[in-house]
């Protein structure tokens, strides 16, 4: 599999809700990405993706379908030196190496792109293969705060991960 990063467009709204319509994904995010995701959440994302410049919230794009999405998000204040890392990928192509292969990219994209020092994400401590691809990508566990998530009804830890510019 070749994925490739590109701009959310108007005619991915189908792809988008098709694969994001998945509560195996909403589970793994924040409650700003709903279940069920209907059309009207994919038209608002995909508003939101695209209005900034330069672009920071990417499609995955396998064989010219969005199939998942990835951005680096940078914070302001006293944070302004951090930049976050969000990302979700569709079901069917889970397991298949894809974001191992897009998180490098998105590093490099972070630190050439923002003056920030750390690029971090902060996946539950229940989503096993998030932290695995992190650590693969050479993030480090930076803490872990308990039950400091309230996500369905349940606490979850929290976890953070972060890389520093070299």
């Amino acid at each position: 599999m070749n994925p490739t990063l590109r701009p959310w467009k108007e005619s991915d709204l189908s792809s988008l809700v098709k694969y994001a319509n998945n509560p195996n994904i909403a589970k793994n995010m924040t409650d700003q990405f709903p279940h069920p995701y209907a059309e009207e959440n994919g038209k608002m994302f995909i508003s939101f993706a695209t209005k900034d410049s330069p672009i920071h919230i990417f499609a995955i794009d396998l064989d010219g379908e969005a199939v998942g999405g990835i951005g680096v998000h940078p914070q302001g204040d006293v944070m302004r030196k951090n930049a976050e890392l969000g990302y979700w990928l569709g079901e069917p192509f889970w397991g298949k190496g894809i974001i191992s292969q897009l998180i490098p990219q998105m590093v490099d994209f972070a630190f050439k792109t923002y003056d920030i020092s750390r690029l971090y994400a902060r996946p539950y401590g229940t989503n096993i293969a998030s932290q695995k691809v992190l650590e693969k990508a050479g993030f480090k566990l930076e803490a872990r705060i308990e039950k400091n998530i309230y996500k369905n009804g349940e606490f979850l830890d929290e976890l953070i991960y972060a890389v520093r510019r070299p």
